[in-house]
């Protein structure tokens, strides 16, 4: 058995590098195209053939990339909706954040994640109605699951007395539908600028949900006292709505 010399694996190791990145630029490249072809002329409409016209694929060389054209738009889908759920679950386990804190760092995710993403959640948005089955249950759980996560950290807030005792999904709802709203009038800059715009939302986010009476300088048994008589006029409140 012949062994390697130190110069042929770095060769090797070298041309797989070239070849990975290569293939990441065609795919970014191929999504990008995919993405524009799909909002222009709709998914029923749009060809794989039209797709390789636009990225300069050949058909045959598309394959290399993309089974077939439902993949690729399941692919589309997917990046967008599961990535927050993640990132938002990753942020809820941190024990270095308070509720505040884990409530901005989940609106700064989101607010990146769409600057990075708009055209795709743009296109998600009109085509949702056209996605099949098992795609749009996908869609629907990750949604689910965002909210989740944000409803959990109101909770959380809540709880401590930091944060307004309203109803915690309402608030979440608000703030998903704030930063989600950022695809329809955001327009790309640098990755300052994009972090400048994501950075101000998530400062507004904390905002809807911190109590600016909360006071840390009182002490546990007093907060706990007031923080029931707000539990308690908000229990109040909500069943005088209710009558």
């Amino acid at each position: 058995m012949t062994s390697s010399t130190p110069q042929e694996t770095s060769t090797a190791g070298g041309r797989s590098g070239r070849s990975n990145s290569r293939r990441e630029l065609v795919e970014r490249e191929i999504m990008e195209q995919a993405t524009r072809l799909f909002a222009e002329r709709g998914l029923a409409s749009t060809t794989l053939q039209d797709i390789a016209d636009a990225t300069g694929l050949t058909r045959p060389a598309l394959y290399h990339y993309v089974a077939n054209k439902d993949e690729l738009f399941a692919r589309l889908v997917s990046e967008i909706a599961e990535e927050p759920a993640i990132l938002l679950h990753e942020i809820n386990q941190r024990t270095d954040l308070d509720p505040a804190g884990k409530v901005h760092e989940m609106a700064m995710s989101i607010a990146l994640h769409q600057t990075q993403t708009l055209d795709r959640f743009r296109l998600l948005i009109r085509s949702e109605a056209e996605l099949p089955p098992a795609l749009a249950e996908t869609y629907r759980q990750s949604r689910r699951r965002v909210l989740k996560e944000l409803v959990a950290v109101v909770e959380e807030g809540i709880a401590q007395g930091r944060f307004r005792p309203a109803d915690p999904r309402v608030s979440a709802l608000g703030i998903i539908g704030m930063l989600n709203w950022l695809a329809w009038w955001h327009h790309p800059g640098d990755a300052e600028s994009d972090r400048k715009v994501a950075r101000q939302l998530a400062d507004m986010a904390v905002n809807t949900v911190v109590d600016p009476d909360a006071d840390n300088s009182v002490s546990g048994a007093e907060r706990l006292i007031a923080q029931m008589r707000q539990n308690l006029d908000y229990l109040e409140r909500s069943l005088g709505g209710d009558g």
